[in-house]
């Protein structure tokens, strides 16, 4: 199954890219907790031990599951395309001297020959104890302690949705709100241009642009319509440049693009968190939106331009208009404040559906998901006290690469 396809966010889902939990979050300490936007320290045995039962839960249902990792491997596994991907990789974590540069590379080029182990690594991090680096040459490295990080780790990457998106038969590759995840994004740049399996897909979106867009605020509603959350993470601008790509290209489908402008906010930093769809008339819902939430209307304009008109009508009556039919908004926390706001922090709106009407729920979520369950829902439950510590959900941590078009 080549390329991509994506149309909507609840057709049968066929292929999904995922990450494996890794020994990056070994690298996770107290005092970078806040600049890798981490609240707390995963344990990661039982964290892997859950990210398995979700990939099962997944295959399962049918769906294919790949790893980011694996992926990246096959690529770097093209000597050139390794070297490539190293001298990048450098630059983008902060390794500009020759000295260390050249130090990092030799380091690597030792210890890391096979493919997947190099991915892995440069997914770790490094620390300076590790590059056997002679600390009496530098005051800098004499000072510093033998534990520190050269290069940071990447903690964030089990949540696959937000480095890129799939759009119909595209995909964008984001320029990511903070410095620590924007470098999550040299991976779907390396796939989507040299994989066999993805680089056919269009690019609508480059990492190198100027604004924010990260891929928990991009929820495809059908083939023709995109919603996307104005957030803490993703800026107006960058709806607004990728509207203005879909509407031109003709390989997209897009001729609508809704933006939910929604409250800027840690516990509200994607869309996704507060809103998913999971049926082809029900969305989950934090009810904490719903009084600020304003909904923009983006379509062409002339000249290469976009309209954009204020939408003022109630959320159910926009969403009906789109969706084709009456829709039911379902609270998480079934009505009661205190488990919506406990249980959203936990993701309880933040939902991956595999088809019409089944779902993968984390347990914790016990309030919201009783209540799915008597809306008629098919739950599929998988533990989470670990990988929730990351605050993300199953949705988060997964990107559908192709789905059944709906009927």
């Amino acid at each position: 199954m080549q390329g991509v396809n994506v149309k909507s966010e609840i057709g049968p889902l066929k292929k999904v890219i995922l990450h494996r939990p890794g020994n990056e979050l070994l690298n996770l300490t107290p005092d970078t907790l806040e600049r890798l936007l981490f609240d707390d320290i995963p344990f990661l045995e039982i964290a892997q031990q859950e990210h398995d039962a979700f990939a099962q839960t997944l295959r399962d249902e049918g769906v294919e599951v790949v790893y980011l990792e694996d992926l990246m491997a096959d690529v770097v596994g093209d000597v050139t395309l390794r070297q490539q991907f190293v001298d990048q990789w450098l630059s983008e974590a902060g390794i500009h001297t020759d000295l260390w540069r050249q130090l990092v590379r030799d380091f690597l080029n030792s210890e890391y020959t096979d493919p997947k182990s190099l991915v892995e690594k440069s997914m770790t991090g490094i620390t300076l104890a590790e590059t056997g680096v002679d600390l009496s040459s530098s005051l800098v490295d004499m000072v510093s302690s033998p534990t520190e990080m050269v290069i940071d780790p990447m903690p964030n990457l089990y949540f696959t949705r937000d480095p890129f998106a799939m759009v119909g038969n595209g995909v964008t590759i984001h320029r990511m709100y903070s410095e620590t995840r924007n470098r999550e994004t040299i991976y779907g740049q390396y796939i989507f241009s040299y994989h066999p399996d993805f680089r056919s897909a269009h690019q609508y979106f480059h990492r190198d642009y100027s604004f924010h867009i990260e891929g928990g605020d991009i929820l495809n509603i059908n083939a023709n319509t995109l919603a996307i959350g104005i957030s803490q993470r993703t800026e107006p601008d960058a709806i607004e440049t990728l509207a203005k790509t879909l509407f031109a290209d003709e390989t997209s489908s897009i001729n609508t693009i809704l933006a939910f402008d929604i409250p800027n906010s840690r516990a509200f930093m994607h869309l996704d968190t507060v809103f998913t769809q999971i049926d082809y008339d029900k969305f989950t819902i934090h009810p904490g939106i719903l009084g600020p939430l304003t909904v923009f209307e983006i379509t062409p304009g002339k000249k290469g331009k976009v309209s954009i008109k204020r939408l003022d009508s109630s959320l159910e009556a926009i969403l009906e208009k789109y969706v084709g039919q009456p829709v039911k908004l379902l609270q998480c926390g079934n009505g009661d404040r205190i488990a919506a706001e406990r249980e959203q922090w936990n993701d309880g709106s933040n939902t991956l559906c595999v088809k019409p009407g089944t779902i993968v729920v984390y347990q914790r979520n016990n309030i919201t998901n009783d209540f799915l369950y008597k809306e008629g829902l098919d739950l599929k439950v998988i533990p989470s006290s670990e990988l929730s510590r990351g605050r993300g959900g199953p949705r988060c941590m997964s990107m559908p690469a192709w789905r059944e078009d709906l009927a």
